[in-house]
């Protein structure tokens, strides 16, 4: 029992001799599927040195890639700011005490997490155009915001409302025997803590809303997969240019989920080292 847990067992001398074929044959199954996909690949032609060649010389990337990149990064930037706006206001909204705010911003939050970006960005994308609303080189740009910030928008409303409300009840009950009234409460107690709660799951999103913004490609919006994709038809090279975009693509991904787990470290951190400190100076006064 000693080396055993509650959900968990220790496997013995057969399991482990067990695990560990298994793990050898997915191995060699998984080889030579790679082994397969790049033989297929050298015998098109595929990983010759002339179709990588482009991506070695700089008229590449200004005339194709990076344009294509900062229309990525514009648009996921601006729609996330947006989108964290819109899903506190209407998280909070679900939340509130009034029983009219919460059936708006319910329904707001139901209808536009159940439609699909990509309708959301067509449908936009004709609004404004319909209406003059922005100038006809803005229309496609103006179209993936307002389609990713209504969405994601919604998606971190949710979240937001599950994390306040996965807070114990007694952070509430203290703050009302201060006197706060449930603005405040909501404002400098409860908000906080839950969004650094739901910090994974909102960097998660702001991922999603980053990958999302290549279907602005439907409506003619200038991204990295659409200028990466317009690269190969220039040069012939469909495989290494969309090779070459999704690596850019985890790159991104990556540094932004990087700099999110650092930045809630760091907030962890100071917040314990908040209740060490209050802590020591509460038996300090407690001795004298």
């Amino acid at each position: 029992m000693s080396g055993a847990t509650v959900l968990y067992d220790v496997p013995g001398p057969r399991a482990r001799r067990r695990n560990a074929l298994i793990a050898v044959v997915f191995g060699l199954i998984l080889a030579a599927v790679v082994a397969f996909v790049l033989v297929t690949l050298a015998g098109n032609d595929q990983l010759t040195a002339q179709k990588w060649k482009p991506f070695v010389t700089a008229t590449t990337w200004t005339t194709y890639l990076l344009p294509g990149l900062w229309g990525t990064l514009k648009a996921a930037a601006l729609s996330i700011v947006f989108a964290l706006v819109l899903g506190g206001v209407l998280g909070v909204g679900r939340l509130s005490e009034h029983r009219w705010v919460r059936m708006v911003a319910g329904a707001v939050v139901e209808t536009f997490r159940s439609i699909p970006v990509l309708i959301l960005m067509i449908f936009a994308y004709y609004l404004y155009a319909e209406y003059a609303v922005f100038p006809s080189l803005q229309l496609s740009f103006a179209a993936v915001v307002t389609g990713l910030t209504l969405y994601n928008g919604s998606v971190i409303a949710e979240i937001i409302r599950s994390g306040i409300l996965s807070l114990p009840s007694g952070q509430s009950e203290a703050s009302q025997a201060l006197g706060l009234r449930p603005g405040q409460t909501m404002r400098l107690i409860l908000l906080p803590q839950a969004v650094t709660a739901m910090l994974p799951a909102l960097i998660s999103q702001m991922v999603i809303a980053l990958k999302d913004s290549a279907l602005g490609y439907a409506i003619g919006y200038i991204e990295v997969v659409r200028s990466g994709i317009q690269s190969a038809s220039f040069y012939g090279n469909y495989l290494p240019a969309l090779v070459i975009v999704a690596i850019v693509m985890i790159l991104i991904n990556s540094g932004l989920s990087f700099t999110a787990t650092r930045v809630e470290q760091r907030i962890r951190t100071g917040r314990r080292k908040e209740t060490v400190m209050t802590a020591d100076a509460t038996g300090s006064a407690q001795a004298a």
